[in-house]
């Protein structure tokens, strides 16, 4: 683990994405298969993948299963959240959090230098980090107890 970690190293380099024309059963089935919780949403072009929008799987049940329309008849680009909030690879593990906590959202879509995909980091990957960061802070607190045993015998 480096000392200070930034999103690009956070973020998982693999991405589900799908196109805004896909069929909302379609995407659910893409998320099944590949075990996700949600979508990015892509125009691909010369400069690489850019984001338009995201789809959780959320957005599926309360804007197409809870109404009961048929999945089949609706798009990704009907159901995405257009407002995408996204976080440049060079942003800290705080900017980070900020941003998921100010704009209420536990995925962004990591950005490339050029405006690129170039990840996804979510809730859970920050959660990991912390998580490590925090056994080590134990960690140091148990071999400092060691160590006064050993002194104190």
């Amino acid at each position: 683990m480096h000392e200070t970690l930034d999103a690009g190293e956070i973020c998982s380099r693999i991405v589900t994405i799908a196109p805004r024309e896909m069929a909302i059963d379609d995407a659910a089935g893409l998320m099944r298969a590949h075990h996700v919780g949600c979508l990015v949403v892509v125009d691909d072009g010369p400069a690489g993948r850019r984001p338009l929008g995201i789809l959780t799987d959320r957005d599926i049940v309360t804007a197409v299963v809870a109404r009961r329309i048929d999945a089949g008849r609706v798009t990704v680009g009907d159901v995405m959240v257009t407002t995408l909030h996204t976080a440049r690879s060079s942003d800290s593990m705080m900017d980070l959090m900020r941003l998921m906590r100010a704009k209420g959202v536990r995925r962004l879509p990591v950005l490339g230098p050029e405006g690129e995909l170039v990840g996804l980091v979510t809730l859970d990957d920050v959660l990991d980090v912390l998580a490590q960061q925090l056994a080590l802070l134990a960690s140091t607190i148990e071999a400092g107890r060691d160590r006064e045993r050993r002194q104190r015998r």
